[in-house]
């Protein structure tokens, strides 16, 4: 439009106005902010449109016609204006993500096991060289292997919906890896020794509790064995693990797959039986539990009790990860923080 057009009205002086403001908008945003400062419903040529009702009606349509062609400008101007912001950002940003192909190369930085990865390899190593097998069973378990053969009664609180997650068909997620055993035990004939680490699943969550987490169980059955031979067993494991001296205690204990049963105590790791903050100052850690397989669990396996006999035990591989490396939060394991895990990378198991 030529500028004559808007003689007679203020329509080419806010025409002016408009368009040095719209050549001015550096993004955007202001540039969103010109569109409604002079085409909005409040908008200065908005409000010169509906200004025409006042004008005597011989005007109105010249009037009119200026204000329409101011609009159409302004309007024109916005969009190429638009376009002209759109390119530079676009370039800006492909100048910002330019590669100098020139420059030497950063490398790249070698990953590493999860440490809780590299604490299950350690005690598969240690149970293998005293001649244990790895065995290893479906996370997706039936109430008989995962109660019902381990001689927990239908009333046992283990079985409960706050404990245990159930899913649809009668099955479950598998709240031990005593599973395991009992699918050992039902497909070979004794002598057996294995250990059976894994994920098991169980409603608790907190500084040294997760929904998820890793147990390693193991199970010797054969002639003649004794619970003598199980305590043996466990301090050479615990000392083997931890590169250290340790005393061991048994307390009694209570579990419905062994009889008798115990709890496992092992000095403190890091404060050598002293008395920390980590043992609550008894300078006792509990590390574990067993005991020897209950004859009903025999039974339920088709193992003959009254010529075999055996052991087995329990021990969360989270918590003795924990305690080898000095963790005093369970959660720091499973939230991915490149940072935390970065500082077992490389290591050996």
């Amino acid at each position: 439009m030529s500028a004559e057009h808007d003689q007679g009205g203020p329509e080419q002086t806010l025409t002016a106005r408009a368009l040095a403001d719209i050549g001015a908008c550096a993004d955007l945003a202001s540039l969103d902010e010109a569109r409604v400062r002079w085409l909005g419903r409040k908008g200065a040529l908005t409000e010169q449109l509906k200004s025409i009702g006042s004008l005597p009606p011989s005007e109105r349509p010249a009037a009119g016609a200026r204000i329409n062609r101011a609009t159409e400008r302004v309007q024109h101007a916005i969009e190429a204006r638009r376009v002209e912001l759109e390119r530079g950002a676009v370039e800006r940003a492909l100048a910002e993500g330019a590669v100098d192909v020139t420059l030497p190369g950063r490398g790249e930085g070698t990953g590493g096991l999860h440490p809780i990865t590299q604490t299950r390899l350690r005690i598969e190593q240690i149970f293998r060289q005293a001649g244990f097998d790895v065995a290893e069973g479906p996370e997706i378990e039936d109430d008989f292997h995962n109660f019902e053969a381990l001689n927990l009664p239908p009333d046992h609180p283990a079985r409960a919906m706050h404990d245990t997650f159930y899913l649809k068909g009668g099955y479950l997620l598998r709240t031990h890896t005593s599973p395991v055993q009992i699918r050992a035990m039902r497909s070979r004939p004794p002598p057996l020794a294995l250990i059976a680490p894994g994920r098991v699943y169980r409603r608790d969550s907190d500084v040294s509790h997760s929904p998820m987490f890793h147990q390693i169980e193991g199970l010797l059955v054969d002639e003649n064995v004794s619970f003598a031979h199980l305590k043996a067993a466990l301090h050479h494991f615990m000392e083997a693990f931890f590169e250290q001296n340790l005393s061991m205690r048994l307390r009694p204990s209570y579990f419905p797959f062994t009889e008798p049963s115990a709890e496992v105590d092992i000095s403190c790791v890091l404060c050598q039986g002293r008395g920390c903050r980590v043992c609550k100052h008894t300078g006792w850690l509990e590390i574990a539990g067993c005991g020897m397989v209950h004859p009903r669990v025999f039974e339920a396996c088709g193992v003959d009790a009254e010529r075999f006999t055996g052991w087995a035990f329990g021990a969360g591989i989270d918590r003795l990860a924990m305690l080898r490396h000095g963790v005093n939060d369970l959660r720091l394991f499973f939230e991915n923080d490149l940072r935390f895990l970065a500082g077992f990378a490389g290591g050996a198991p």
